[in-house]
C-alpha cells in the first residue's frame, strides 16, 4: 500500500505504457519498436477491458518467469529513495517529527542523506515529507509556512485540527483516512484528543527548506512594548512568556 502524493492543482494526468501503445498506429509503433514479425507481431496486443496499471492479470505468474532487480548503486539510489521511518527524530513539546527534505546546512547529515537533499532542491516543483506523531493530548502549537501549501494523512489516532485566520476560524475533528490541506500562508494548529498518539504523514509543495513560523516564536519576538499596546497589558507581564525552545 503506497500514499501518494502530486505536486499540482491541476487534474492530474497520466499516461501508462499500455495507453501510450494503443494510442500509438501500429505501423509506427512497429518501426520504432522493430519487433520480429513486424506489424503482425505488433498486431497480437490487444487491450483490455480492464485498466492494467491498477489490475494484475489473473495468469500473472505464467506471464512473468524472473521479476529480479539488480540493486542500483547509491549515488543513484539515494537520488529517489529515502529511509524516512530510519531517519533521526526531531522532539519538540507534545510530539516528534521525521523529515524527508533538503537542508541548507548539511552539518550533520551522512553521504546518502546529502545525495537525497540535493536531488530534492535540484528541481523546481518536488516535495517536502515528514510523519508528525503527537502524543496522546499533545499540541502541535498554531504556525504557518512562508512557502509551502500543506496536506496530511491521518494514519492513526485522532485529533483536532484548526484553522486561524483574520476574521475566519475553522476548527474540526480529524481520523484515521482523513486528508488535511493548509494553504500557504494559513495559520494552523493540531491536537491529539486520544488515549493513543496521533500520527501524520505530511507533504509540503516545495524543495526549498521549508520556512515555518510557530505562534511561540512570532510572540515573543514582537517587542514587549508593542504587544503592551496591543493587549493593554503592563509591559512587564509579557516577560511571563518563556522564551521558545530552538
Amino acid at each position: 500500500v503506497f500514499l501518494l502524493f502530486f505536486t499540482t492543482h491541476e487534474e492530474l494526468q497520466t499516461l501508462d505504457v499500455d495507453d501510450a501503445f494503443f494510442s500509438t498506429p501500429e505501423d509506427i509503433a512497429a518501426r520504432a519498436l522493430k519487433p520480429q514479425g513486424g506489424v503482425n507481431f505488433i498486431r497480437t496486443f490487444k487491450k483490455q477491458a480492464e485498466d492494467q496499471a491498477v489490475n494484475l492479470p489473473p495468469n500473472l505468474d505464467e506471464l512473468v518467469q524472473n521479476a529480479t532487480y539488480v540493486q542500483s548503486p547509491d549515488n543513484l539510489v539515494w537520488q529517489y529513495f529515502y529511509n524516512l521511518k530510519g531517519s533521526a527524530e526531531h522532539p519538540f513539546p507534545g510530539g516528534i517529527f521525521q523529515w524527508a527534505r533538503y537542508r541548507r546546512n548539511t552539518t550533520g547529515l551522512n553521504e546518502t542523506e546529502k545525495i537525497f537533499s540535493e536531488s530534492l532542491n535540484k528541481h523546481e516543483n518536488t516535495l517536502t515529507l515528514a510523519t508528525l506523531r503527537i502524543f496522546s493530548n499533545g499540541l502541535g502549537q498554531p504556525h504557518f509556512h512562508f512557502n509551502a501549501n500543506e496536506m496530511g494523512y491521518v494514519i492513526s489516532g485522532c485529533g483536532q485540527a484548526g484553522v486561524i485566520l483574520s476574521g475566519v476560524t475553522a476548527n474540526f475533528n480529524i481520523g484515521i483516512g482523513d486528508v488535511i490541506f493548509f494553504p500557504v500562508g494559513t495559520q494552523h494548529y493540531l491536537k491529539s484528543v486520544c488515549d493513543e498518539d496521533l500520527l501524520l504523514i505530511l507533504a509540503y509543495s516545495t524543495g526549498n527548506q521549508l520556512e515555518t513560523l510557530r505562534m511561540n516564536s512570532y510572540f515573543h519576538g514582537t517587542a514587549d512594548h508593542i504587544l503592551a499596546q496591543l493587549f493593554f497589558k503592563k509591559q512587564d507581564e509579557f516577560q511571563k512568556f518563556p522564551k521558545p525552545a530552538k
